[in-house]
């Protein structure tokens, strides 16, 4: 069994001196555009994950499809046939994504430790341990970084040293976003902050008094009950 804390602060390590070997710039513009990001933070709201999590996820699983579901890229409004299978249809891409958090493994809602240590091991999770239990950095995490050279399953099971993965990697992702995005940042436990409530509107203020709207208790209130009174027994 791989030792997820061990795993924690081995990818802590490379992040601090994890530097981008590839240019990430175009996707993390797509990532953190202002459209992408507030569909993200809707799911983050949801799930409690922070959305730079999902955004990265959702680039790897599907290329940032949004006809895809963040679990494993099948379409969301048809049953899913990739691991994991059985899922929905769903009725919007969000909605698959809570699936996929809340209720898929390793269940990303429940994780408490969102420092980049527990960031990027929760993320290598989702794609499997394999690479952690041979002590090689996983080229899903560090594809695109000098903390990745050559290694990689080319099918279940099955492990080539020399081949190079050439998708952008989850630390590479997230480095490139935060150098766009400054409200992204990885502090201990906390995670990024969610998006501000919307303010809420002050109640309207009472019109000030006037013949039509007298003060209570007033005399233009006495006088205008006493007409009232008069002109509305009137048939």
């Amino acid at each position: 069994m791989t030792d997820l804390n061990a795993l924690k602060a081995a990818n802590a390590a490379r992040w601090a001196k994890a530097k981008l070997t590839r240019n990430f710039t175009g996707v993390a513009k797509r990532l953190v555009a202002p459209e992408a990001k507030a569909r993200y933070q809707i799911v983050s709201v949801k799930t409690g994950v922070p959305w730079p999590f999902i955004a990265v996820a959702h680039e790897r699983e599907s290329s940032q499809d949004w006809a895809g579901s963040l679990a494993q890229g099948d379409p969301w409004n048809k049953i899913s046939t990739h691991v994991p299978a059985g899922r929905g249809p769903f009725k919007s891409w969000e909605d698959a994504a809570v699936d996929a958090l809340v209720n898929c493994a390793p269940r990303a809602a429940l994780n408490k430790d969102w420092s980049t240590g527990g960031t990027l091991t929760m993320l290598e999770q989702y794609n499997g341990l394999g690479y952690a239990n041979k002590g090689r950095p996983s080229p899903y995490i560090w594809s695109g970084t000098n903390q990745y050279v050559s290694g990689k399953y080319v099918r279940d099971g099955v492990y080539d040293p020399n081949v190079v993965d050439q998708q952008l990697g989850c630390a590479g992702l997230l480095l490139a976003m935060m150098s766009l995005d400054p409200s992204i940042s990885f502090d201990g436990d906390h995670a990024p902050a969610p998006p501000a409530p919307a303010p809420t509107v002050p109640p309207a203020k009472p019109s000030a008094p006037s013949v039509t709207n007298p003060a209570p208790g007033s005399l233009g209130a006495f006088i205008a009950s006493i007409l009232s009174a008069i002109f509305g027994k009137k048939k």
